[in-house]
């Protein structure tokens, strides 16, 4: 008897709602400061209390409000992007020389951007330093799958086991961050490619854009690093479904393998808590919107779609292309 499917949506969105347990949600906060920037009326995310006591903060840009547990950059009037990404840059990189967090050992070069109310783009961070200011991330999830005479299979890869973050599990077909700038679409055609070797051409005509999760999620042992950390995410779901002849392979250092899984091997391995915590999410939706898991059969059916769906407290943006 492993976990059940509830079970794995609050391991992924494991931050109280304040609706359910004030108590619990206000006790929680107090582990946090919230983090602000300057000319802006909002909490772009929440800054750990060990955080704030061990980061080397340069005090010409950096407010730090003990009593009203706060953060905030502070810039001058008329600061652009460029110059608040500069600013978090520099910050960040005292950190790194003085080898102050785990998480920064894992070093991505790649920056994701922050938004403020209105998604307006303030600023953008090092990947690997977003979950140290809390702030909310992007990405894209796909899930790629056959259907023959013996059902519906998916492709399902395992994490290479000297990754930093989640070593050996099992996740999605697909999936990477949006870096700034990049639309949803895009970056899973550009995952794709890089991480299951699929033919752009096939990913473009084939895919088919299906939703998205969204969860705050608090980081333990297996994110590697620093725990506590928060991590509200929006992730963009998409499924393709491909012909039996097309077969993922690994394109970089990042997959170990790939397998093609029954249903329930992987419903098995989810029960097991094999899957990264996010992963195990979207595969779940895949199954509300394929019709395997139902009203009829999940008991915790209402629970679990609007737990896939957490209303994010931060600011946050739409991707539309206008």
């Amino acid at each position: 008897m492993g976990v059940s499917n509830l079970d794995l949506v609050v391991d992924c969105d494991n931050f109280p709602y304040y609706e359910d347990n004030r108590v619990a949600y206000t006790e929680n906060l107090t582990n946090y400061h919230a983090f602000r920037v300057s000319g802006y009326d909002a909490t772009l995310g929440y800054v750990k209390n060990s955080v704030i006591e061990q980061f080397p903060w340069p005090q010409e840009y950096w407010n730090i409000d003990a009593q009203a547990r706060a953060i905030t950059l502070i810039t001058p009037d008329g600061a652009d992007p460029a110059l608040r990404s500069k600013l978090i840059a520099e910050s960040i990189g005292e950190a790194v020389k003085k080898e102050t967090f785990k998480v920064l050992k894992g070093w991505r070069n790649e920056k994701y951007p922050v938004y403020a109310p209105g998604g307006e783009y303030i600023f953008e961070i090092e990947r690997s330093a977003a979950c140290l200011f809390g702030v909310v991330t992007y990405g894209a999830h796909m899930t790629g799958y056959v259907e023959d005479s013996t059902g519906l299979k998916l492709w399902i890869p395992r994490r290479a086991k000297n990754k930093q973050t989640y070593p050996g599990m099992l996740d999605n077909t697909v999936a990477g961050g949006m870096c700034t700038g990049e639309k949803p679409f895009e970056c899973i055609v550009r995952e794709a490619m890089e991480e299951a070797s699929l033919p752009e051409d096939v990913v473009r005509a084939c895919i088919t854009a299906t939703g998205c999760v969204t969860y705050t999620h608090v980081r333990d042992v297996r994110a590697g690093g620093e725990t506590g950390l928060l991590q509200p995410e929006v992730e963009y779901v998409y499924d393709l479904k491909l012909d039996p002849s097309v077969i993922p392979k690994p394109g970089d250092s990042e997959v170990e393998e790939f397998m093609l899984l029954s249903v329930k091997d992987v419903q098995d391995a989810l029960a097991r808590k094999e899957f990264k915590p996010n992963c195990a999410v979207v595969l779940i939706d895949f199954f509300i919107r394929h019709g395997i898991l139902t009203p009829e059969t999940e008991p915790d059916y209402l629970d679990i779609v609007a737990r896939l769906h957490r209303r994010l407290e931060y600011p946050t943006a739409s991707h539309c292309l206008r």
